[in-house]
């Protein structure tokens, strides 16, 4: 959805709002609004789970499609907050059952901030991972080639795969980190003010473990059912279900602490429309992840695993190198050190945006919660 499209949405919501709530068909009007969100839903993880596999700057799971996963959360969490909350009393938030889905979204929204701190701390591992990349095709593009250059790149290269095979449960990524919540739980009001908040980037503790932090999430986690499902506890389950999909998938793709069982199923309604394709890229992850679970690895991030294979090939390379080397072997490593350096440079072109987008998705969620909390105590029955 561009931003026009998404302007035009919550301009509708908001004329909408600003209607008497009790015309005739007020309610009707409501369940076009959410059909047509979930309708923008569906093509969003449609185009997601579409990503061509031949175009690896465009990649399924490629650092591009991770931000483009981002943009569609952020837009997505605008939407719902907007159907939600835009123009509406207060106490109708407050009022069953969104008196007890909106504190078990908010405590979600606690959960996916601590896990931005440490995919924050997972994506330095992955310009570790480039940085020592480089130093290898620096070595393996000088000509001639010397022994000397193949053993310096030896190292880089078996320092690479050392911080790419990482054991989650010895927390690799943060080995010295010590536990620092994104925010303490509620306390009165004083959470609720932004110089509360920790700052993304704070490490995490030792034992602290992402897996389970998704198993979290996922509790009390289900699809409005009857009425519910075309009123405001829908917004509320989309919501939630977007916001653990998205943390499932970023702990997935990119390093992050004690990841084990991380395969564990999703509460995702597939009998819903707007739900096949996220089914269809949370499967789809799912049978990738078994297959490297075992094996310790520093994620599914497109470029990392290119990296990997790439790696390998040339550490066996300069295991053997002898100078002058054999021209045919040695156009052979040349193209492989020459797509190792384009890895590189992606890796250096997208890895900050990424880091923004993830930050702009933690302080989104501090924001939210903020005014979420507000809108539940100004509709408070008054004691």
């Amino acid at each position: 959805m561009t931003g026009t499209d998404q302007s035009s949405f919550l301009g509708r919501i908001s004329i909408r709002r600003n209607q008497v709530n009790a015309m005739e068909g007020y309610h009707e009007q409501e369940i076009e609004d959410l059909e047509l969100f979930q309708k923008q839903l569906s093509d969003r993880f449609a185009e997601l789970l579409s990503a061509p596999d031949d175009a690896p700057t465009e990649a399924f799971l490629s650092i591009s499609w991770i931000r483009k996963l981002l943009d569609v959360f952020l837009c997505c969490e605008t939407e719902c907050k907007a159907i939600l909350l835009m123009e509406r009393d207060a106490a109708q938030i407050s009022k069953p059952p969104l008196d007890r889905l909106i504190p078990e979204l908010l405590e979600r929204v606690v959960k996916a901030m601590d896990i931005c701190n440490a995919v924050t701390n997972g994506v330095e591992l992955v310009r570790h991972c480039q940085k020592l990349a480089e130093i290898a095709v620096s070595a393996l593009e000088q000509k001639p080639l010397g022994e000397g250059q193949a053993r310096r790149a030896k190292k880089a290269l078996v320092s690479l795969m050392s911080a790419m095979h990482v054991d989650d449960k010895e927390s690799s990524v943060q080995k010295t980190a010590e536990r620092s919540w994104s925010f303490g739980r509620r306390s009165g009001n004083k959470d609720r003010h932004h110089g509360h908040y920790r700052s993304l980037s704070w490490q995490v503790a030792k034992h602290w473990s992402a897996s389970k932090q998704i198993h979290a999430m996922t509790m009390n986690l289900a699809a409005p059912r009857g009425p519910e499902a075309s009123c405001l506890p829908a917004p509320v389950y989309i919501l939630s279900l977007i916001i653990v999909f998205v943390m499932w998938v970023l702990i997935a793709a990119i390093p992050c602490q004690e990841r084990s069982g991380l395969t564990t199923h999703l509460p995702i309604n597939k009998h819903v429309n707007w739900t096949h394709s996220l089914a269809g890229i949370h499967d789809k992850i799912g049978e990738e992840w078994k297959k490297k679970e075992k094996k310790g690895m520093a994620g599914l991030l497109y470029e990392m695993q290119k990296m990997e294979k790439l790696g390998q090939s040339l550490i066996e390379f300069t295991d053997s190198y002898q100078f002058p080397g054999e021209k045919e072997k040695l156009d052979e490593v040349a193209a492989q050190v020459a797509e190792l350096a384009e890895i590189c440079r992606r890796m250096d072109e997208g890895l900050v945006p990424l880091q923004m987008l993830i930050r702009e998705a933690f302080h989104r969620l501090v924001r939210n919660r903020t005014e979420f909390l507000d809108v539940l105590e100004q509709g408070a029955p008054v004691v």
